[in-house]
């Protein structure tokens, strides 16, 4: 079993060793389980013993979390089905081993996510990984291998996706580990994974608004890119960091119209926050998804996916040769069992970790499917207007625009923003984006101390609080901001699901009482607090 945070100095040293996971790995207390096998993301501090999201291996009820647009904390629900998982497939283990009795777990998986997404009748594949950043990865194989090696990624929205995505597109390592435990160089190719890569941001000059040439600047980049003779994966976005999409439906239906054969689409979809109709359709039109379990559903990061029609699975199955550098990103059990070629050509190597993680989502989706869909969008509806309201109230927060689809039929609750981002103003003057990186860390920690001569005052600042992590803001003449995000996920409407009406509405009132919390704390901070004594607070987290 390879954890996912060795010591710094060994990684500097050699090569983690790879070996298989045996039953009694699976003794190791579930908190180890669940953090191990992923990439440095995964690390705990040691004092602190949370990631740099701010989030730990257990639950932690007591803090406000609204923060699904970057990771949340393990539910108590999803951490008591881990525990049973881990304890179900000892038992199995126990009678056929431990390889085999995962393999049927994961497969058992596979089903299980595709009927939540109401997929169960449909002609696709999973490909389990990591994390969304991971399936990007196998993305960029599969479209090699339908196009061939001359591959242009087409990166839409390069300034609201995650930060490794500026290497996975193009074929490069995104961290110093993998994983698999294997070191490696950040930024080097990966070995048959090489690609061009042409970014488009989504935001305009001034940072705060969508653009208004997204759909042209896409088919500029896809003439431009064919006309050098390349192919092209157009990795488009559903939603970003902010909640934005693009590029329009109409501009997809015209680079299919126009360059059949030649472009391979892939939806990032890892917020989630789309519906099962929408996502059908994006298979159905023949394109990759790359999904999370991680973001809207709120399970523990980190639990990626790749959703991919059926109709592609001949095209990469039989493919000649192998992209040598995958089998560091992917094991054998990650892909479904009918690839029997494909997956030959991997080491058995099973993640625990990974398993777990997607253990825990697949709880969180049980329960949020198995409420009822009129609640689900009034829950959300309900939500997301007291987050507008209460940041639009707050002396301090300006709110920047969010992303919605358009469709109620075609997208159901997930018509509404789920995200709301905003910019934090101090005496007048928009925060600078290394300021809203100390604020982002001092609202995940007890700053109580700095406020000891009010006891009201040191409560509110003594309350662990996470919001979406500062998106980082380039503008024209003036130097960087950040926004951070206040987020709406489906353990907060399962959290406030009765079926006594009036309970409902109580529950919904409590989470807006936990939003105004969380304000309340960063207009505290930003009043009573220095940033010097910020900065020593947060040193180090």
């Amino acid at each position: 079993m390879t954890f996912a945070a060795p010591r710094l100095q060994i990684l500097e040293q050699s090569s983690l060793p790879k070996f298989n996971a045996g039953l009694r790995d699976l003794f190791a207390t579930l908190d180890d389980l669940l953090g191990c096998g992923g990439d440095p993301r995964l690390m705990l501090d040691p004092i602190a013993r949370v990631n740099d999201y701010g989030c730990g291996v257990m639950p932690s009820p007591q803090t406000l979390s609204f923060s699904s647009s970057t990771a949340s904390t393990i539910s108590e629900r999803a951490y008591e089905r881990a525990g049973l998982a881990r304890e179900e497939l000892m038992r199995s283990a126990i009678a056929v081993g431990l390889e085999e009795a995962l393999e049927t777990r994961i497969e058992e998986m596979r089903e299980e996510l595709k009927s939540h997404l109401g997929l169960g009748a449909t002609e696709v594949d999973v490909a389990f990984s990591p994390s969304g950043t991971d399936s990007q990865l196998h993305a960029l194989f599969v479209t090699r291998a339908l196009l061939g090696e001359a591959i242009t990624t087409i990166l839409v929205g390069s300034d609201q996706t995650g930060s490794g995505t500026a290497y996975t597109a193009r074929g490069r390592h995104f961290n110093r580990f993998t994983a698999s435990g294997t070191v490696v160089r950040k930024d080097t190719s990966i070995a048959g994974l090489e690609a061009d890569c042409i970014t488009l941001p989504l935001a305009d000059a001034t940072g705060l608004k969508p653009r208004a040439d997204a759909d042209l600047a896409v088919i500029e980049a896809i003439e431009a890119a064919v006309a050098r003779g390349a192919r092209v994966l157009l990795q488009i976005m559903d939603a970003s960091k902010l909640g934005w999409h693009a590029p329009s439906e109409a501009c997809l239906d015209e680079i299919s119209r126009r360059w059949p054969g030649q472009v391979q689409v892939v939806v990032d979809a890892c917020q989630m926050r789309l519906s099962r109709r929408r996502l059908e359709t994006y298979l159905d039109r023949g394109y990759m998804v790359l999904i999370t379990g991680s973001k809207f559903f709120g399970g523990p990061a980190f639990s990626g996916a790749l959703l991919f029609p059926a109709t592609l699975v001949r095209s990469f199955e039989h493919a000649e040769g192998i992209a040598g550098g995958l089998v560091d990103y992917a094991s054998r059990s990650d892909w479904p069992k009918r690839l029997t070629r494909w997956r030959s050509r991997f080491e058995s190597r099973p993640n625990i970790g990974q398993w777990l993680r997607w253990e825990a989502a697949l709880s969180e989706m049980t329960t949020y499917y198995g409420l009822p869909a009129a609640f689900r969008t009034l829950a959300l509806r309900e939500l997301g207007r007291t987050i507008a309201s209460l940041i639009a109230l707050s002396p301090s927060l300006r709110p920047v625009p969010c992303g919605v689809n358009g469709s109620d039929a075609e997208d159901e609750e997930f018509a509404q923003a789920t995200i709301f981002p905003f910019t934090v103003h101090r005496d007048g003057d928009v925060l600078s984006a290394t300021n809203c990186r100390l604020l982002h860390r001092a609202l995940m920690r007890d700053c109580g101390e700095l406020f000891s001569d009010s006891p009201a005052d040191r409560a509110i600042a003594a309350q662990p609080c996470l919001v979406g992590q500062p998106v980082r803001i380039e503008r024209q003449g003036a130097a960087p901001t950040a926004v951070l995000r206040l987020c709406v996920g489906a353990r907060l409407v399962a959290e406030a699901w009765s079926s006594d009406e009036g309970a409902a509405h109580q529950n919904l009132l409590h989470a807006a009482d936990r939003v105004a919390g969380i304000i309340a704390k960063i207009e505290l901070l930003l009043a009573g607090g220095g940033w010097p004594e910020f900065t020593e607070l947060t040193h180090g987290n």
